[in-house]
């Protein structure tokens, strides 16, 4: 299975050119055989909003316009896409991640974990469990952006069953490390297929870095962003290869399984509360 991720550049607020424009670019993916195509974090409605006030300003409901035109789009190529958004139900928006294929929507993530930065700092934290769904044959977990730098979400979606662990996201300055790093660990420590997919441009004086990046389940760079404009990563998937945890190096000698050589039992101290506030973090309104 061929996957596509789609570094891109988005305009702040402007649903509808969005909208268009990932339809376009899927498009195009497809052409070239992709069957999954990842967009950026927010990118359907940008993400350097300065009040929640103004957030819910283009925020939609997940079944809203927003999603329903990438539903034709998936239809209309016969392919999965996911994208960024955002999602408001009730009082809350949600800084989402969205999974469309030909049979319609098909999953749907909140970002967990919130950086003191654009639109997260008044978005509402993912409250959904981590969750696995089907694109084809191909399983698929998804996170967002600063949800790469806590290896227990990735490892959740991983132990659920994901071949491919997808991260829409919005990497500004600073991030460098993560882009160059932690995605490739996150494929190494689970065994998985993991795309990285980072907007660029700038918006309200942010300036978004690229970088993004798609590791095979060994932790190696299968394909990388060549810079910091629009661009395309391709890679192909072996859903069997991301299926296998035991790999046999030297057989009798040299063996290593990364889920059954867990101690979870050792591992209660991951799930304290730890009682901290966020520093800063406006109020809500």
């Amino acid at each position: 299975m061929k996957i596509a991720g789609v570094q891109m550049d988005v305009s702040l607020g402007q649903i509808d050119a969005n909208v268009e424009k990932m339809a376009s670019l899927l498009r195009q993916t497809t052409a070239a055989g992709a069957q999954l195509t990842v967009f950026p974090e927010c990118a359907a409605t940008g993400y350097c909003f300065e009040s929640l006030a103004e957030a819910r300003g283009v925020a939609q409901p997940i079944t809203g316009p927003i999603t329903q035109g990438m539903i034709r789009a998936s239809k209309a190529t016969n392919s999965y896409a996911v994208f960024g958004t955002l999602e408001v139900d009730g009082d809350d928006v949600y800084n989402a991640a969205v999974l469309v294929g030909p049979e319609g929507l098909l999953g749907v993530y909140r970002k967990v974990h919130l950086p003191y930065l654009g639109v997260d700092m008044f978005t509402t934290p993912g409250n959904v469990p981590f969750a696995v769904q089907n694109a084809g044959n191909l399983r698929v977990g998804m996170n967002i952006c600063y949800d790469a730098s806590f290896p227990e979400a990735a490892r959740a979606l991983a132990l659920l069953g994901a071949d491919l662990i997808v991260l829409p996201t919005n990497w500004p300055p600073g991030s460098e490390c993560t882009a160059s790093f932690c995605i490739n660990s996150r494929a190494l420590e689970n065994g998985v297929y993991y795309l990285a997919v980072n907007r660029v441009g700038t918006e309200r004086g942010f300036r978004f870095i690229g970088q993004s990046r798609i590791c095979d389940p060994w932790g190696h760079s299968i394909a990388s962003a060549q810079g910091t404009g629009e661009e395309i990563l391709y890679a192909d998937i072996d859903v069997e290869r991301a299926r296998n945890k035991h790999y046999v190096r030297v057989a009798g000698k040299h063996e290593i399984d990364r889920f059954a050589d867990r101690r979870p039992e050792m591992y209660t101290l991951l799930a304290a509360p730890h009682g901290l506030k966020h520093p800063a973090r406006p109020e809500r309104r």
